[in-house]
């Protein structure tokens, strides 16, 4: 596993690649996903990179805030008035692909459960 600072969010964060961007502050950027699995499929990032949720130390809990701040504002931004799903996939079996932490914030339809 490499440094997240090095994965394609931090290519993202730096502008060497584009994205959707819909929201961005100084520790935050959300873009719309590549791959969307709903009709409002956005990942919320930090612009400080941790790899994944198991690595945050209690250091990070504002940074942590901010991000469940920062879906609340996209998601009423997105018009999102009837709910919407937050999800935070973590290490191999909790299906992570990319190794800098990012939360998933998918609405515009009805969501099933278990999710899979």
């Amino acid at each position: 596993m490499s440094d997240s600072n090095d994965t394609i969010f931090g290519k993202i964060i730096r502008k060497e690649i584009p994205a959707d961007i819909v929201y961005e502050d100084n520790l935050a950027l959300a873009f719309r996903d590549v791959n969307p699995q709903a009709p409002v499929h956005i990942l919320v990032i930090p612009k400080q990179p941790i790899a994944k949720l198991a690595d945050a130390e209690s250091k990070d809990h504002a940074l942590l805030g901010h991000l469940l701040l920062t879906v609340k504002r996209v998601a009423e931004q997105e018009g999102l008035t009837n709910g919407y799903r937050v999800v935070i996939n973590t290490g191999e079996d909790g299906g992570q692909t990319v190794y800098h932490m990012h939360l998933h914030l998918m609405g515009g339809r009805s969501m099933s459960w278990p999710p899979g």
